[in-house]
């Protein structure tokens, strides 16, 4: 299909942290999930295509024995520097990873035969920057384990390694959506849920009125379930969001931003298992248990 390519920057719109205490202050003293425990496919009525609106709720959980801190941007940022730079991980391989991560956290929150729908499809929405690099090898791996993505990558990078990642999805046949529909219902009786990796950590706050306004705006009135990458589109990574979109699933990387407390999805999960042992202790990032093999772990709200 043909790709829209739009010459507009993808800005982020400013946002004002929300006054209320919401059910994620205390996020961080934080049980974590069973591994396999699987989040329940959002309830149907009879004869209603639609999906029922979004209700967070708790899960079964274990406790986690200290506090697990959030992160500021800034922090966040001197973290995977210093992965880059003093490791010499390569940007490509720590892509990789997230994505895969990414991926992985889908599958447990939705797994297969959870999905409403007879067709595993997924909506995966990218945005320019790293983030969206992060959701194209999300859908690679999304298509390995079976599911069926859908990328909308509206900007394309020029970046050579942002090109290999769309190359290798172009390859496996993921097909690419030359526009994203405005009417709301038609992603909602296309897919079982959005991935949304349109703007990340990485954002400005501030940047913003662009072709990525369009899509936040859609984002915001769909009724599936809607899975975040690192930080939600349209967040300040500190302050959160009080009138942005509202994702089902969190997945964090490396650890969770501050603006994690805002969050009031149904699961939230952290990818970064991979973080080496001395860099966890130099940040204090202080990691959930990762049983067996696992890449992600999912956290749990207080009640």
């Amino acid at each position: 299909m043909v790709q829209f390519r739009s010459s507009q920057p993808c800005q982020l719109p400013g946002s004002a942290a929300d006054e209320q205490p919401q059910h994620c202050s205390a996020l961080y003293n934080s049980p974590i999930v069973q591994p396999g425990a699987a989040a329940r496919a959002v309830p149907r009525t009879k004869g209603d295509r639609d999906p029922a609106p979004r209700v967070p709720e708790p899960c079964a959980a274990f406790a986690h024995p200290a506090p697990i801190p959030l992160k500021p941007k800034a922090e966040a940022e001197a973290i995977e520097k210093e992965l880059l730079e003093d490791y010499r991980f390569g940007r490509q391989q720590l892509i990789e990873m997230w994505g895969h991560a990414c991926a992985v956290a889908v599958t447990k929150a939705f797994p297969l035969p959870s999905l409403p729908r007879k067709q595993p499809t997924v909506l995966v929405v990218c945005g320019p920057a790293q983030n969206g690099a992060i959701g194209l090898v999300c859908a690679r791996h999304l298509r390995v384990f079976d599911y069926e993505p859908t990328i909308f990558y509206p900007k394309r990078s020029l970046d050579p390694l942002y090109r290999d990642f769309t190359t290798q999805c172009e390859k496996m046949d993921i097909p690419f959506l030359s526009y994203l529909p405005t009417e709301v219902q038609l992603i909602n009786d296309a897919y079982n849920a959005v991935v949304d990796a349109v703007l990340g950590a990485e954002a400005e706050l501030g940047e913003g009125r662009g072709p990525c306004a369009g899509i936040l705006a859609t984002l915001k009135h769909v009724r599936i379930p809607i899975v975040s990458l690192d930080v939600p589109s349209g967040w300040d990574v500190e302050a959160g969001s009080s009138g942005g979109i509202s994702p089902d699933v969190l997945v964090s990387l490396m650890a969770p931003k501050q603006c994690a407390r805002r969050f009031l999805g149904r699961q939230h999960f952290v990818a970064g298992r991979f973080v080496p042992y001395d860099v966890q202790k130099k940040f204090e990032l202080n990691p959930p248990d990762y049983p067996g093999t696992e890449c992600v772990v999912a956290l749990r709200a207080p009640q």
